[in-house]
């Protein structure tokens, strides 16, 4: 399995005549992105995350983060390594005690968490080449932050 470092470009809402629907879009530095619709409450998560907002009261994923930091766990990264039918699938890999682990996780918590815990995010070269697009073949799309002060 080969992985691609990607970063997260933004968090966004896809709109169109019959539906508004949240995305974040991963890019590999080059001409891919990678949406990955997700829902609204993951968006704001991971769109607080990217813009390293400091909130009155944590998020899920920072009670996370909290825990994870008490009982000595290390975030080394997410790997989102494969899609089915649509369906994204991905692995938070921490450790603890030299013993690492692999962690189901749905990408978007990853994403939130990854951001948090500033560990890269990877892509296998087999989703970005079947669910990756060209920038200019997106559909159209708002800032998610743009989008929530309307």
């Amino acid at each position: 399995m080969t992985q691609v470092r990607c970063e997260v470009k933004g968090v966004f809402v896809a709109m169109s005549e019959a539906t508004t629907v949240p995305l974040v879009v991963l890019t590999d530095g080059g001409e891919l992105s990678l949406p990955i619709f997700i829902g609204l409450w993951e968006a704001i998560s991971i769109n607080s995350a990217k813009n390293k907002e400091i909130l009155s009261r944590p998020f899920t994923h920072d009670l996370f983060l909290d825990i994870a930091v008490k009982f000595s766990l290390t975030f080394h990264y997410l790997q989102i390594d494969s899609i089915e039918d649509g369906v994204y699938y991905a692995q938070l890999v921490l450790s603890t005690d030299h013993h690492k682990e692999f962690i189901d996780c749905r990408p978007s918590d990853g994403i939130a968490l990854a951001l948090r815990a500033d560990v890269p995010i990877f892509v296998d070269t087999n989703v970005l080449a079947s669910a990756g697009q060209k920038t200019a073949d997106l559909p159209p799309m708002v800032d998610l932050s743009t989008f929530l002060r309307k």
